[in-house]
């Protein structure tokens, strides 16, 4: 049973910085691309950040570009988004997902996802 649970979504203001998480269960966690999507209600979901198996490369939406840092802990089967310099218009709710094999990028189809952590910058 795979699961994907994220945390360390928060209300903060503009400026301010926030690490998101995201412990995976019931898979092998080191062979699957992993990546972060972001959604507003009634908006289409966009993908934020990508990370290949073994921690690179990284890929990023020009949106976040330059501001967010994905990483992940294979020990640990966590993966991470640092953001920094928030503006109100990353306010959305944030979803880890994760899908098998070597190519990582953000367009590709995701077969497990979490059930998303509430960001709300103002």
């Amino acid at each position: 049973h795979v699961q994907l649970v994220e945390s360390g979504g928060a209300s903060v203001q503009a400026g301010g910085s926030l690490r998101l998480s995201c412990a995976a269960s019931g898979y092998i966690f080191n062979s699957h691309c992993m990546a972060w999507f972001r959604q507003l209600p009634g908006k289409e979901r966009e993908g934020v950040a990508a990370i290949r198996t073994g921690g690179g490369p990284t890929f990023y939406s020009d949106s976040v570009k330059g501001r967010f840092t994905v990483s992940r802990d294979d020990a640990k089967n966590t993966v991470y988004l640092e953001m920094t310099s928030l503006k109100p218009e990353d306010t959305a709710m944030y979803y880890c997902a994760a899908t098998a094999g070597y190519h990582c990028y953000l367009g590709k189809h995701f077969d497990y996802w979490g059930q998303g952590t509430q960001v709300t910058v103002s």
